[in-house]
C-alpha cells in the first residue's frame, strides 16, 4: 500500500496538537483527518475509515477511552490501528487505554520526527498482517482466521482487537511452548514500539476472559503459555 492511500484520523482537542500533528504526517504523503473531540472523532472514524487512529485521552464532550470502545465495536473498524497520544503516563491510564482496545499509547511531548517514525512503525504492520491473510489455523476447538481477524471457538464467532488476535496467534502457533515476555513483546508489538510493562498482562486478562482461563498459563517471571 502506497503512503498516498493511507488514511490517518488524528483526534484532540488541543488545536496546536492538530496543526502540528497533521501538518508533519501531511507532509510525509498521509492523508490526515482531524477531529476535535471524541464524538466528532467516532463520526469521522465511521465516515472516513481510517488505517491508524491517533486519540487523545482527556477530551470535552466523549473522552478518548470511551471513543476507542465505540470504534473498536464498529463494524468494518475492528482492526484499525488505535494508538493514544497524551499527556498522562501513569499506569492506569495506559491499562484502561488497553482495556478499551487501543494498540499503542504515545506520551506527549514528542518532537514531531519521532511521532512520525512511530506512525511509521505502526503503519509497517499492514504491510506486515498480508502474509498470512489466507491462512486458517485450527488449534483445539479453536478456528483462527487471519484474513478476517476471526475467532471461532466451540462454534462460537469472536471478534478480537488487532493486538489481542496477534497475541493468540503467536501463543496458539506453538501450543504449549512458553513465549517469553521480550520474545511476546518484540513479535507482537515491535522493537520499534515502546508500550508499558503491563501491556502483555492486560491483552492476556482479556483473552482469557473472551477465550478461557485454562487455556492460558503464566510462567512467573518467564511469559506465557497456551495449552489445549
Amino acid at each position: 500500500m502506497e503512503t498516498k492511500d493511507i488514511k490517518i484520523l488524528l483526534v484532540d482537542d488541543e488545536p496546536d496538537i492538530l496543526e502540528i500533528v497533521s501538518y508533519n504526517l501531511s507532509a510525509e504523503g498521509y492523508q490526515v483527518y482531524t477531529a476535535k473531540n471524541g464524538v466528532e472523532g467516532v463520526a469521522k472514524a465511521k465516515k472516513k475509515n481510517p488505517h491508524l487512529i491517533i486519540l487523545d485521552v482527556m477530551m470535552p464532550e466523549m473522552d478518548g477511552i470511551e471513543a476507542c470502545e465505540i470504534i473498536r465495536n464498529t463494524s468494518g473498524l475492528e482492526n484499525t490501528i488505535i494508538t493514544f497520544l497524551t499527556a498522562r503516563g501513569e499506569d492506569y491510564s495506559q491499562v484502561a487505554g488497553f482495556d478499551a482496545g487501543a494498540d499503542d499509547y504515545i506520551t506527549k511531548p514528542i518532537k514531531p520526527k519521532v511521532l512520525v517514525s512511530k506512525v511509521k512503525a505502526l503503519l509497517r504492520r499492514l504491510k506486515e498482517d498480508k502474509s498470512d491473510t489466507d491462512e486458517i489455523v485450527k488449534v483445539g476447538n479453536i478456528i483462527i482466521n487471519r484474513e478476517e481477524y476471526k475467532i471461532i471457538n466451540d462454534g462460537n464467532e469472536i471478534i478480537l482487537p488487532r493486538k489481542e488476535f496477534e497475541l493468540l496467534s503467536l501463543l496458539t502457533s506453538k501450543p504449549n511452548k512458553v513465549f517469553k515476555r521480550e520474545v511476546i513483546m518484540d513479535k507482537v508489538w515491535g522493537n520499534e514500539v515502546v508500550v508499558g510493562g503491563r501491556t502483555i498482562d492486560v491483552h492476556i486478562r482479556k483473552l482469557r476472559e473472551k477465550i478461557g482461563d485454562d487455556h492460558f498459563k503464566t510462567v512467573k517471571g518467564v511469559g506465557y503459555k497456551f495449552v489445549l
